[in-house]
């Protein structure tokens, strides 16, 4: 049976691949726990001094450009003044998002803490670094900011998708030939242009750079030195030997970062938060037959006082066997809003580009 694909791939057609009829098949649908997480938030609200916010992806989401227009909706119905605690749970995505987010969250207030109960990583550090101060528990860690892509010219893993080439990795094979190579005369870029496209290796450094400029940038919002802000940016993009590397509250502190440490009840509250969009963000998946399947999933949860929106995975996949790779069919997925009028939940879909 072919491996499923959960990542995104372009949408193609589906007009010569029709889907075997469900035969009255139920398609799986995640939980709502908008009531509960509300009453959790409620209890947060009244012990800050401050406007309380979440963001929340899955393993399956990531931070992406239409998150911005989404935390917009929610901060114009929470109205934020003083000051905005944000609690961020994300394995990350895509920096220049991080960016935008942290200009709008500052276009409302003047004050930034972010609170970080479980893993903050990647593009989510970046979006952390933007916060006046950051605030970790027993189970919390940044994670190192270094890029890899994929590159339409780049190599292709057994299941013949693209490869992710990071620029870590190609510098450690240069290092390497550099030190062990027998003929010191050789350039040790033609020998990896048999492996990897030149343009490849030069959209990875450029990504780099993009990485550096993203990460200085948003620490500028509230750091004043520019060699401190640039100094703490190349660290998180070069001193570090895994993208996954657990950057703790002692080691963030010791990078140039404001942590502290988060107050225990939050903590617990904010996990027992979590909890609840684990249980919303689970896979909710319809098997069709072996070639055919359809997915149900909530990706990423942002939400305050009020409100909540969250967006959903809805589409069908199909496997592909000339191509060996899973596409997309009838694709509905979207934002979902979510409020309370007369006691009760009112939902609406939102579509955000």
């Amino acid at each position: 049976m072919p491996q499923r694909k959960r990542t995104s791939v372009a949408n193609r057609s589906s007009s010569n691949l029709p889907l075997k009829s469900r035969r009255g098949l139920r398609v799986k649908t995640p939980p709502i726990l908008f009531e509960k997480t509300q009453e959790i938030i409620r209890r947060i609200v009244g012990r800050l001094d401050g406007t309380f916010l979440t963001y929340w992806t899955s393993e399956a989401g990531s931070i992406c450009g239409n998150d911005v227009q989404a935390m917009y909706e929610v901060l114009r119905l929470v109205k934020p003044e003083k000051q905005i605690i944000l609690f961020v749970k994300s394995d990350g995505g895509d920096g220049q998002s991080s960016l935008r987010l942290i200009h709008l969250l500052r276009e409302f207030v003047g004050r930034l803490v972010v609170v970080v109960p479980l893993e903050c990583a990647s593009a989510a550090t970046m979006l952390a670094l933007g916060a006046d101060e950051i605030q970790m528990g027993p189970l919390s860690f940044l994670t190192p900011v270094d890029t890899s892509l994929e590159h339409q010219m780049g190599p292709v893993d057994p299941r013949n998708e693209i490869a992710f080439v990071g620029q870590d990795e190609v510098q450690r094979v240069i290092n390497l030939w550099t030190k062990y190579a027998s003929q010191k005369d050789v350039n040790p870029y033609q020998e990896l242009y048999k492996y990897l496209h030149p343009l490849v290796i030069g959209a990875v450094d450029r990504a780099t750079s993009l990485s550096i400029r993203l990460c200085t940038e948003i620490l500028r919002y509230h750091l004043t030195d520019q060699t401190e802000a640039e100094r703490i940016a190349n660290a998180l993009n070069a001193q570090y030997p895994a993208h996954e590397y657990p950057i703790t509250p002692y080691e963030a502190r010791k990078l140039g970062l404001k942590v502290n440490a988060l107050d225990p009840w939050l903590n617990q509250t904010l996990l027992d938060l979590n909890h609840l969009y684990s249980e919303m963000g689970q896979r909710a998946v319809t098997d069709f037959d072996e070639m055919n399947y359809h997915n149900n999933e909530i990706v990423n949860i942002i939400e305050g006082d009020g409100v909540q929106l969250y967006y959903q995975n809805d589409k069908d996949w199909h496997y592909r066997r000339e191509e060996r790779q899973w596409v997309t069919l009838n694709v509905e997925s979207c934002w979902y809003q979510c409020t309370m009028k007369n006691g009760r939940m009112k939902r609406v879909k939102r579509y955000m580009s």
